[in-house]
């Protein structure tokens, strides 16, 4: 092995296209030098939903959410009969309850949500005794344990009304407002979010040589930006590269930087542009299954409620909590809408596939019929045009329109616990429910491909993970740290 530190920068929204855009246009140097002298896969498969913290939870844990237990940005706890959001948009998570999302955010997505059957890299290296750090990511979890203090001016949105949490963490931690690295860090930020706030813990450990085996830092300025002005805004790509830039001219040369150090630049998730009529990239849930009783977020589950939802973006679950409603009657009014491409539920068989734009009905499992590109075996029975399987000579299986399907799926199927189905919007199209924030220009959460393939650049070693998905970074890393 390399025997160096391996330093990973996940930029939120990076996307192949506009990365290899920028990088020929002159707008990105630095990842353009980082891409020449290593090696560039411009399709990395994601995890599903395409989401932030479902995403990273799998990049640290290398599994899906089957094993890690994030299901989402937003999901329905089936045990607390209450809907966890980590942050989707403003007036959702006020109605929802701002202290209670901040929670769920800061301290139980680690301490409590995230699967103890688990191990995070920063949990795998702890138990060979190499260093680790994170900076500015919301998934954090380590095993050394680290004291947290709320500003005075948050205290009264948390609740550590003393003052100070204790969660599991890395050895070095850097989560804004709450804990930083360099105490000269001035650049605002409450909890994560400033591209400049990362990158300036960063080169503080590099300066004080305090730099760990691994680190991992998220740039999450860029995905803000791509909602709003749509997937090939290089503008955000241009100011992180200024930042990267800053990082490498701390050594000598920046192929000093490469013989030091070895460097992972990754993006999370892609996003699809919107129709540009925005009525129409909008399907509103509680239109389409108006005849049903549907929870409202700032009172939370009544007894006489029949449904909730909890939307990704362009996926979204919904849960049958009246025992007395049958899957098939909301699939039922569910494939009238044509802009919805999967409809998926667990079976007693495996898991169900139908579709609101295309006819038929397939069905998988594990098994050993098929072995897809990933050598994961399936039994399939049915229309796997729904999912564009390709079938190949020797029962071999490949992937088109939605990477990694079949894995991804039951992942987000069997993610936790309750009666649900999982939607999946088509291009152009965007879920909404109440108070749900609105894409005008791009959007995430999908299991199709603009979303699910992303760029990956490695650069100062000749290793290289199994395959091209982000669960595998996880072995790939703990290997070039032994």
């Amino acid at each position: 092995m390399d025997n160096k530190p391996v330093i990973l920068l996940a930029i939120d929204s990076l996307m192949p296209e506009p990365l290899e855009v920028a990088a020929q246009t002159g707008y990105a140097p630095a990842l353009q030098f980082l891409m020449e002298n290593g090696r560039y896969y411009p399709n990395m498969v994601n995890s599903f939903p395409t989401m932030s913290v479902t995403i990273d939870s799998s990049l640290l844990t290398g599994s899906y959410p089957d094993q890690h237990h994030i299901p989402g940005l937003t999901w329905f706890d089936q045990g607390e009969k209450e809907i966890v959001n980590y942050g989707t948009g403003f007036t959702e998570t006020l109605k929802l309850g701002l202290r209670r999302s901040i929670h769920n955010m800061l301290y139980r997505l680690n301490n409590e949500h995230m699967s103890n059957e688990v191990t995070t890299i920063y949990e795998a290296l702890a138990k060979k005794g190499t260093s680790s750090a994170s900076i500015n990511s919301f998934v954090y979890r380590g095993n050394t344990p680290q004291k947290l203090n709320v500003p005075r001016l948050f205290k009264s949105l948390t609740h550590f009304q003393d003052g100070q949490w204790t969660t599991e963490a890395p050895p070095v931690l850097s989560l804004g407002a709450f804990q930083k690295i360099s105490p000269w860090n001035f650049t605002f930020q409450i909890a994560a979010g400033n591209y400049k706030f990362t990158a300036r813990e960063l080169r503080r450990l590099i300066r004080k040589n305090k730099l760990p085996m691994f680190t991992l830092c998220i740039f999450q300025d860029l995905d803000l930006r791509i909602h709003f002005k749509g997937p090939m805004d290089l503008k955000g790509i241009r100011k992180i590269d200024k930042q990267i830039q800053k990082i490498l001219h701390m050594y000598p040369s920046w192929e000093e930087a490469v013989r030091q150090n070895t460097w992972l630049i990754i993006g999370d998730n892609g996003q699809a542009p919107m129709h540009k009529n925005h009525s129409k990239a909008v399907i509103d849930l509680r239109k389409r299954l108006k005849k049903y009783r549907v929870t409202k977020i700032q009172r939370g589950l009544r007894p006489k409620d029949q449904l909730v939802f909890c939307v990704n973006q362009r996926m979204a679950y919904i849960y049958l909590v009246d025992e007395t409603i049958t899957f098939q009657e909301i699939i039922t009014e569910l494939k009238k809408d044509k802009r919805i491409d999967i409809i998926a539920w667990k079976g007693n068989a495996g898991i169900n596939i139908v579709s609101g734009s295309k006819e038929g009905h397939f069905r998988f499992e594990p098994g050993h019929e098929l072995i897809d590109c990933y050598n994961q075996s399936w039994n399939i029975e049915g229309d796997h045009e729904l999912l564009d399987l390709q079938m190949t000579e020797n029962n071999q299986m490949a992937y088109g329109d939605y990477p990694d399907a079949l894995a991804r799926l039951y992942g987000a199927l069997h993610s936790h616990e309750g009666r649900f189905l999982v939607v999946n919007a088509k291009p152009g199209f965007d879920f909404k429910a109440q108070s749900t924030p609105p894409h005008f220009g791009a959007a995430h959460g999908s299991l199709h491909k603009q979303e699910s393939l992303v760029p990956l650049i490695i650069t100062g070693t000749e290793e290289k993970p199994t395959y091209p998905r982000i669960i595998d970074l996880k072995e790939f890393i703990v290997r070039m740290t032994d």
